[in-house]
């Protein structure tokens, strides 16, 4: 069972004017393709050549397979970095997530604050998240293809993608820029929602 690249879950232009066409056509058809094609590469004739992509990265991690760790890693980040973005979107949270929200940062606007200087902050390529720990919500950066579905104790809610092929077209070296967008205009808070209650779900019934 070979992995597939999924389809962009909007249109091309839905995101305009916040990231373009152009930077979804070569982000998505060009660079997330070129993964898909180099896991499929690296897995074929080999005992996960059938494996779902969560079991690749996750062994592939825990053999200390550098090089599919890379490009599966890259996969998932980037199937999720698609989900983590909407039209219309920046609304706000609402619901449990919102209240978790409020407790971890005193409230959306905490929770921006603290995203972007993560985001930001973050030297060279990689990726922002916000991910559920033991008991309450964090932000972390990872970087280059690390995930944080590796990352033990940590649940991804939603992520950023960090690395310059994802706004230089739009934004340049302004990096700032695009987070702030990000926040105000794209992120999927629906999505967010979902995994956590997902997750607490799993906590749940394993307690």
């Amino acid at each position: 069972m070979a992995i597939t690249l999924p389809p962009l879950p909007f249109a091309y232009d839905a995101l305009e004017p916040h990231m373009s066409k152009r930077t979804l056509e070569f982000h998505h058809d060009k660079h997330h393709k070129a993964y898909v094609d180099k896991t499929n590469e690296l897995i074929a004739g080999t005992e996960l050549a059938d494996a779902d992509l969560e079991t690749i990265v996750k062994k592939a991690k825990a053999d200390g397979d550098e090089k599919l760790f890379n490009q599966s890693g890259q996969v998932w980040n980037h199937n999720f970095l698609w989900q983590s973005l909407r039209p219309e979107g920046g609304a706000g949270p609402s619901g449990d997530l919102a209240e978790m929200i409020e407790d971890a940062f005193d409230g959306a606007d905490g929770f921006a604050k603290t995203f972007k200087e993560e985001a930001v902050g973050h030297f060279a390529s990689g990726w922002a998240w916000l991910v559920l720990g033991a008991d309450k919500l964090e932000v972390i950066s990872t970087h280059d293809a690390d995930t944080a579905l590796v990352h033990d104790g940590k649940v991804p809610l939603i992520v950023l993608d960090v690395w310059e092929h994802a706004y230089y077209l739009d934004y340049q070296h302004k990096r700032p820029d695009f987070v702030d967008t990000f926040l105000s205009k794209l992120i999927n808070w629906d999505f967010a929602a979902e995994n956590l209650a997902a997750a607490r779900e799993k906590q749940r019934k394993a307690a």
